[in-house]
C-alpha cells in the first residue's frame, strides 16, 4: 500500500461532472455508490466527487491572491505531472473545454521552472495543472 492523497469535493450533477473528468482530463473511474459519489483516479490519488446541488456560479467563497504569475483563485487544488502527461492534458483541455487561466511558465531559469494552467470543472471547482521537469 502506498501513500495516496484523498480529497472529497462537491461534484454537483454527477452525470455532468464525472464525464468531464474522463473526457477533459483523461481520468479513470474507481469505486462509486450510484447517485451518491464517484471516486476518480486523479493520477494515483483519490478524488471523490459527491453528488450535490449544482452550483450555478463560482460562489462567494473564492478569494483572489496576487502571486508572481498574476492572480489566482483560492481555494483550488491540482496535480504536478511529468511534461508529457502535462502536455497531453493541456491539449485535451484546449480541444474539449477551455482554460480558466491560460498556460504560463513560472520560476523561469530555476530548478522550480514549471508551466501551469487553471481549469474549472462543471461544478465550478478550480484545478491547477502543473508540469514538472526531471
Amino acid at each position: 500500500m502506498s501513500n495516496r492523497f484523498h480529497l472529497a469535493i462537491a461534484g454537483g450533477d454527477l452525470s455532468v461532472t464525472v464525464p468531464w473528468y474522463q473526457t477533459v482530463l483523461g481520468c479513470k473511474l474507481d469505486m462509486s455508490e450510484e447517485g451518491k459519489w464517484q471516486d476518480i483516479d486523479f493520477w494515483g490519488n483519490e478524488l471523490t466527487l459527491h453528488a450535490t446541488s449544482p452550483r450555478y456560479e463560482k460562489g462567494p467563497d473564492r478569494e483572489i491572491h496576487s502571486v508572481d504569475m498574476g492572480y489566482v483563485s483560492v481555494p483550488h487544488f491540482g496535480i504536478h505531472l511529468l511534461l508529457d502527461q502535462y502536455n497531453s492534458v493541456k491539449d485535451m483541455v484546449q480541444t474539449k473545454a477551455k482554460f480558466f487561466d491560460i498556460p504560463y511558465t513560472r520560476f523561469q531559469n530555476t530548478s522550480y521552472q514549471q508551466e501551469t494552467f487553471f481549469v474549472e470543472d462543471p461544478n465550478y471547482n478550480l484545478l491547477e495543472i502543473k508540469s514538472i521537469v526531471i
